[in-house]
């Protein structure tokens, strides 16, 4: 009885979760029909036989997908987490926002591009997606709107009653802050047409390898939690740090991959003279620094693992991996 209700509510999350950005789809898609009905695809003239509607959607792309972001995330995802008593979606979009918002620019009307820069950029958006999509799921244990984050939890504690309408401006503004802010350069790669160059492939290299040492750490990290739980049911003390792999040289490694990722796509955006693409990045890394601050007083309340972490804070560097220090200073040798 208890599987089954659990297994009901899980496809019900499911279901909702693909419901749920439809309203954004369909009136996109209305847009696209509309606009190469009335004047064809692949040009730009008579845009004022649309409606004055369409004539706007076609100008602003940028505001068009804030206010996509606004109604269809910040208001539908918040009355659908006050309906469930959880916010537990928007941690799940993270992960496919990005997606959605790449081919967003990809295929909006005023978009003109390198199609081998685009193709290259939408295929690796695919695989990041994809990865932290596999890691976010392994961590539920593959169930749909089982918990939601840790963060939120404790600031509806803090805030109590008052969370219902707190939680709209402390969850859901920011994270469109956050993900329109590092997802700039996919409006940049689709509106700037060059030739590909060799800062191209720099931007591939970083994009890249930040996904892969995400991955790692996000691997070390599972089956750490996962052998420490398995110890914690035999009733065996469970390892207190993961100091092996990845995080023997960074106490964060997965959110160094993380960052990795998103200064890559700056640099697709650097390259075709839009610099300014950083400052999403940029407000990125201050948040992550905070989030890292959480995570690791977290670490430190938990009395069997307390003194073992603030040895490894000393010894070992935040983010960037790099050698072991001793607490008193000096190198540690790697053999």
């Amino acid at each position: 009885m208890g599987s089954g209700g659990a297994d009901g509510g899980n496809l019900k999350s499911a279901v909702i979760a693909f419901l749920a950005p439809l309203p954004s789809l369909l009136f996109y898609l209305s847009f696209l029909k509309h606009h190469y009905s009335k004047i064809g695809p692949g040009t730009d003239g008579h845009v004022q036989s649309l409606s004055s509607l369409w004539t706007w959607c076609y100008y602003h792309p940028l505001l068009l997908a804030n206010i996509f972001f606004f109604f269809n995330i910040n208001v539908l995802f918040w009355v659908i987490g006050q309906i469930q008593s959880c916010h537990w979606m928007i941690d799940l979009y993270w992960t496919v926002i990005p997606v959605l918002l790449v081919h967003y620019n990809a295929t909006h009307p005023l978009a003109d591009y390198n199609r081998w820069r685009s193709l290259i950029v939408i295929l690796m958006t695919w695989v990041w997606g994809i990865r932290i999509n596999h890691n976010y799921f392994r961590r539920e244990k593959w169930q749909w709107g089982a918990r939601e984050d840790w963060r939120f939890t404790e600031m509806h504690q803090h805030y109590g009653k008052s969370w219902w309408w707190v939680s709209f401006f402390k969850i859901y503004v920011p994270h469109q802050v956050l993900l329109i802010g590092v997802t700039f350069p996919f409006y940049v790669v689709h509106t700037v047409n060059q030739p590909l160059n060799l800062w191209d492939l720099v931007a591939i290299l970083i994009c890249l390898s930040g996904i892969l040492i995400a991955y790692f750490a996000d691997t070390q990290l599972y089956d750490f939690v996962s052998r420490n739980k398995k110890l914690k049911e035999i009733g065996k003390p469970m390892v207190p740090v993961l100091d092996k792999g990845l995080w023997r040289y960074s106490r964060h490694p997965n959110y160094f991959g993380e960052q990795l990722w998103w200064w890559g796509l700056v640099i697709f955006a650097w390259n075709l003279g839009n610099g300014w693409t950083f400052v999403g990045s940029l407000i990125n890394t201050i948040c992550l620094a905070y989030v890292t601050k959480l995570v690791e007083d977290q670490m430190v309340k938990q009395e069997y693992r307390a003194e073992a972490y603030r040895l490894y804070q000393k010894t070992t560097s935040v983010w960037v991996p790099w050698f072991k220090s001793s607490p008193v200073g000096g190198k540690v040798k790697d053999i």
